[in-house]
């Protein structure tokens, strides 16, 4: 068994839904935009049997080290990079693949190292970035943007109705250097509240907005539908929130509408989610929403 399953680091979401609307077939290629810890990547290339055709993208050194064990001396192509500047550079090379796996949002790892600053629930410094090579960080975004500015991106990015009113308070009680005390201060908008944490949406739009996550995304998306997906090929995207969900329902809209000359065929009416076993193991998974299409031959 591996370390990262030893320890719960990541539990692939979906992944029988992945399975079935990827439907991998021995010697077929496989890109995996959002790599992770090689949970999807492993699965689906004990079904292909072709390492060599595969490859995995991640703009988390973290993440890239552990694929490098896991995948060691398969012939896997690991890209470190933003699945943007993957994809524009897959493009130029004019590669294709069968099979292309998007699974979008932040992964476990991510949640429970309180070092890396994304979860509410345990304190950990100001950080929120993927890429931890990249200069903007939640703290700097939290203690330098103006109030405006900050209620702007909590209202785009988390659809947070007090968005002007956390900004004010935010502004008011700097300099905060801690998930801690950023959610402290948020809850103070949202007094007596009950179950979801008030900062849930706030710690969602920082995130967003300290990765670009949406702009990467509606960058991408028609790239994967259009050019790096092989004639019969299938894509699949996972979205963990609806601002992500919007754009990849809009693009396939765009690429497999109801017209004769669509590129892609929709293979998923609805979004597939999780069966009710996978979301009590699985927190994950609640939220989470699979697309997926195939190319046209």
């Amino acid at each position: 068994m591996h370390q990262e399953d030893q320890n719960h680091l990541h539990i692939p979401v979906l992944l029988e839904q992945v399975l079935t609307y990827l439907d991998p077939k021995a010697g077929e290629s496989y890109l995996d935009l959002t790599g992770g810890y090689g949970g999807h990547a492993h699965a689906v290339l004990e079904r292909t049997g072709n390492p060599e055709s595969a490859t995995l993208v991640d703009r988390d050194q973290n993440a890239i080290t552990e694929l490098e064990k896991r995948f060691a001396g398969q012939g896997v192509n690991l890209i470190l990079a933003d699945f943007l500047s993957a994809t524009e550079q897959l493009k130029s090379s004019g590669k294709q693949f069968d099979m292309i796996l998007a699974d979008l949002g932040v992964s476990s790892p991510h949640l429970n190292q309180a070092s890396r600053g994304f979860s509410i629930k345990a304190d950990g410094p100001l950080d929120m970035r993927m890429d931890q090579s990249q200069s903007l960080t939640a703290e700097a975004m939290v203690n330098t943007y103006k109030a405006d500015e900050l209620a702007d991106i909590l209202k785009r990015y988390g659809e947070e109705p007090k968005a002007r009113q956390i900004a004010a308070l935010i502004v008011g009680n700097r300099p905060l250097k801690t998930t801690k005390e950023l959610a402290t201060t948020v809850a103070k908008a949202w007094p007596g509240y009950s179950k979801v944490h008030p900062a849930t949406r706030t710690f969602q739009a920082i995130r967003i907005a300290v990765n670009d996550e949406l702009e990467l995304l509606r960058k991408s998306l028609p790239i994967w539908m259009t050019d790096l997906l092989a004639p019969g090929g299938r894509i699949v995207i996972i979205s963990f929130h609806s601002l992500e969900d919007r754009l990849v329902k809009q693009a396939l809209a765009e690429y497999a509408g109801d017209r004769y000359d669509a590129p892609l065929r929709l293979l998923t009416k609805k979004p597939a989610v999780g069966s009710d076993n996978e979301l009590v193991s699985n927190p994950r998974a609640r939220s989470a929403k699979l697309r997926a299409a195939s190319k046209q031959k």
